[in-house]
């Protein structure tokens, strides 16, 4: 990660850590870098979701952009999978997404997507963050190689149109809760899910700058139980801020994680001859049922890092087409570079309707571990985690626990952090583990 750029953008309080002028500098630097500096205009699209803020950092962007003689192609407000998509089939050469993701609203961030619609790559990443610090000079454009604005809500129109190609079965008959978040998916979901013949029942549809995840969508899914509950409805889904993660309810009112769904869906591949390798891609935080679950129906899995990129650029590497977080960043490789929130959904309506079964029976094989996770604040992150006898202290955790769970103890990214995290039959077996390992962290002396 860069001194700006995380994994999933720059992110910050608007205009508190990330400001106009960067998405100023962020512009002039991609205007060049894929126009003037390959002899050429570039094409770029810039996506938004509906944060006061993100109208700024789009305006900013533009100025940027047409200062370095790019075209600024304009989604207008739209989900993070719908950028992507449209940058890799209209053949952009990069494109740009305004969102904070699930962050509240005043949060801010700006992703960037390679012409394949892929995060961009670290080399890239890391020029952009010269440019912001001065260290790069780069010359404006003049006379006829200004560029110009070009509103595209045609790209959005055409993604709606690409997600509702996307499904084998029509919803006529099918009642379906939407939870939009005040976000990006506000003005497409409901689009797709009648267009398909659903009746749709959307709460949070009504977006004012302030509210987008505000008490609403997947991190406050218990408004959409109840929706689902009380309306009687076949099934609910919840997506965040930019749509690109999507939680679901069954008809009994339960939350069905992205755990549940990388099973279910893994499994109705399996059992139709789609999945290759015979493999999904999870992370090291998803629950230990979920490996309990796919090891009873003989799936295999690989386990990458905390991160939707990480899930990936596994995917990439191993052809592997389904993967993603419990949060409900789910990827379907075949389809997408990234998460989509909404194309998860339509996916589990398949599944539910070439198995003729509810949601509920889909996903009951995943019966989730009890799980304590805590924080340990330390001197020095690779002290305490390669100290041997805290090595030691996990490695007696682990066979004690056997086949019964696990334990995982890992650096945060963000934090002078150490997590340890334990999932075991019963939450007081899980405390006990946790604790024994933090003792032996603070008796060692690495506690901050």
């Amino acid at each position: 990660m860069g001194k700006y750029f995380g994994t999933d953008g720059f992110r910050g309080e608007a205009n508190q850590t990330l400001m106009y002028d960067h998405a100023i500098k962020i512009g002039r630097f991609l205007g060049w870098y894929y126009g003037a500096n390959q002899g050429k205009k570039a094409k770029i699209v810039i996506g938004k979701d509906t944060r006061r803020s993100s109208y700024m950092f789009e305006y900013a962007l533009c100025t940027g952009l047409m200062a370095s003689g790019a075209d600024a192609y304009i989604m207008h407000v739209t989900t993070t999978p719908s950028v992507a998509y449209i940058t890799r089939v209209d053949e952009f050469d990069c494109g740009i997404m305004i969102s904070a993701s699930h962050n509240p609203y005043y949060d801010n961030g700006i992703k960037l997507l390679n012409g394949d619609g892929e995060k961009m790559d670290e080399e890239t990443i890391l020029k952009v963050e010269d440019y912001i610090d001065g260290k790069l000079e780069i010359p404006a454009a003049g006379r006829e190689d200004i560029g110009r604005t070009v509103d595209y809500v045609n790209g959005r129109n055409r993604y709606i149109g690409h997600l509702i190609s996307m499904s084998k079965y029509g919803f006529k008959g099918k009642r379906v809760g939407l939870d939009v978040a005040n976000g990006a998916a506000w003005q497409i979901a409901k689009s797709v899910f009648e267009a398909l013949g659903a009746r749709t029942y959307v709460i949070n549809d009504e977006p004012n700058g302030y509210n987008i995840n505000t008490d609403c969508g997947s991190t406050h899914i218990e408004h959409l139980q109840k929706l689902v509950l009380d309306k009687e409805l076949d099934v609910g889904f919840a997506y965040d801020g930019d749509a690109d993660r999507c939680l679901a309810v069954d008809e009994k009112g339960n939350v069905i994680t992205g755990d549940h769904i990388i099973y279910l869906y893994g499994l109705y591949m399996k059992e139709r001859g789609k999945l290759i390798n015979n493999k999904v891609v999870t992370t090291v935080m998803s629950n230990y049922g979920l490996f309990k679950a796919l090891d009873r129906v003989g799936i295999e899995y690989d386990r990458t890092k905390v991160g939707d990129k990480y899930v990936y650029e596994n995917m990439v590497e191993t052809g592997n087409r389904i993967g993603g977080e419990q949060s409900g960043h789910i990827i379907f490789s075949k389809y997408e570079t990234t998460g989509d929130g909404i194309l998860t959904s339509l996916k589990i309506m398949e599944a539910m309707l070439a198995k003729e079964k509810p949601l509920s029976e889909l996903a009951a094989p995943v019966i989730f571990y009890p799980q304590v996770l805590k924080n340990v604040r330390v001197k020095s992150k690779p002290d305490a985690q390669n100290d041997p006898d805290v090595q030691a202290a996990v490695q007696k955790v682990t066979d004690e626990l056997g086949d019964t769970g696990r334990i995982l103890v890992r650096e945060s990214g963000t934090e002078p952090v150490i997590r340890v995290m334990v999932e075991a039959d019963t939450e007081e077996i899980c405390e006990k583990h946790v604790d024994a390992v933090i003792e032996v962290i603070t008796a060692k002396g690495h506690r901050a």
